[in-house]
């Protein structure tokens, strides 16, 4: 992907209200125009699905094993996970973004008849968020976000350099990324400190 289209990519969802209405998803863009949700939305879809895939790995695994008769059709496939994960979390229609302007999700409370019994509350339906990094590692990458060195870091958390550059390193290993222009890169695409 290349830098273009990562900024592309990266304002394809923001300011963006979803809501279903007759068994479908619709959204509500920036602009304020109203459309049907489309599996030929492939930006939408893919980036959606990226984020459920990396943030919400439970509700990915469960929708993948839900929607397995799809994979052979990619794009068919990650539409349908994308729908069943709005239909779950943003079905409302309101005047909050589901996804706002540093594309963090907004979750809805939606009333749904199966509430407590369904296999999936808590798994697809309100999910949990898992960014794969330990509290303290959050902390220090948070510092490292804004600019700091590893030296500064320490001063601030009242941490060893040693103990930060650990924290950074197993940072970077658990992310799948090798410097900090990438993490900066993956922060901000994911808004991780927004």
């Amino acid at each position: 992907m290349s830098e273009n289209d990562y900024i592309t990519t990266n304002m394809v969802l923001a300011n963006t209200e979803f809501f279903a209405y007759e068994n479908e998803v619709w959204l509500r863009d920036a602009d304020g125009s109203i459309r049907q949700l489309l599996e030929t939305d492939y930006d939408i879809v893919r980036e959606m699905a990226e984020q459920i895939e990396v943030f919400y790995p439970k509700a990915y695994t469960a929708l993948s094993e839900e929607y397995n008769g799809c994979l052979r059709n990619q794009s068919y496939f990650r539409f349908r996970v994308v729908c069943r994960f709005v239909r779950c979390n943003f079905a409302a229609l309101d005047n909050v973004p589901d996804i706002n302007a540093s594309r963090q999700y907004t979750f809805e409370h939606i009333n749904c008849p199966l509430r407590g019994e369904c296999k999936y509350d808590r798994v697809i339906c309100r999910p949990e968020f898992d960014h794969k990094l330990s509290s303290a590692e959050m902390r220090v990458m948070a510092l490292v976000f804004e600019g700091l060195t590893e030296e500064q870091i320490g001063d601030r958390l009242c941490l060893s350099p040693m103990t930060v550059h650990t924290h950074v390193r197993n940072a970077y290993v658990r992310l799948g990324i090798h410097s900090k222009a990438e993490f900066i890169k993956y922060a901000s695409k994911y808004s991780l400190f927004l």
